[in-house]
């Protein structure tokens, strides 16, 4: 069974950070990417960052990013847990929202929401 549990939300002002982390279990696929959305009341989901791995355990891959996040937002894997993470400097009051990862298998292309999905951490900015 496929899981991905994700942890490290929670309510920050305006300027500060957070670390969202990823633990994905229950995969035995090569060429993946595992991506972060988010979505805010009234809106769509939206694909923030991603990154392609060759099976989870597999080394560093290609990093993508939303516009509106590039720069202050960073995808990463770390092998050893598993995990993908994202962390997010200089958050705003629009960043406010539910993020959620995502697993899908390669090949795909940016904001496909198929795969397996995480059930979402909220993250709210206070400015």
């Amino acid at each position: 069974e496929v899981q991905l549990v994700e942890s490290g939300g929670g309510l920050v002002q305006a300027g500060g950070s957070l670390r969202l982390s990823c633990e994905v279990s229950g995969l035995t696929l090569d060429e993946l990417a595992i991506g972060w959305f988010r979505q805010a009341p009234g809106t769509g989901r939206e694909e923030l960052a991603c990154i392609s791995l060759r099976g989870i355990s597999g080394g560093d891959g290609a990093t993508y990013y939303a516009g509106s996040v590039k720069g202050r937002f960073t995808i990463s894997n770390d092998n050893a847990k598993n995990t993908v993470n994202l962390q997010m400097n200089s958050l705003k009051p629009e960043d406010t929202a539910v993020y959620y990862c995502n697993v899908r298998v390669l090949p795909t292309a940016w904001g496909n929401d198929d795969g397996y999905w995480g059930q979402g951490t909220q993250v709210t900015v206070s400015s």
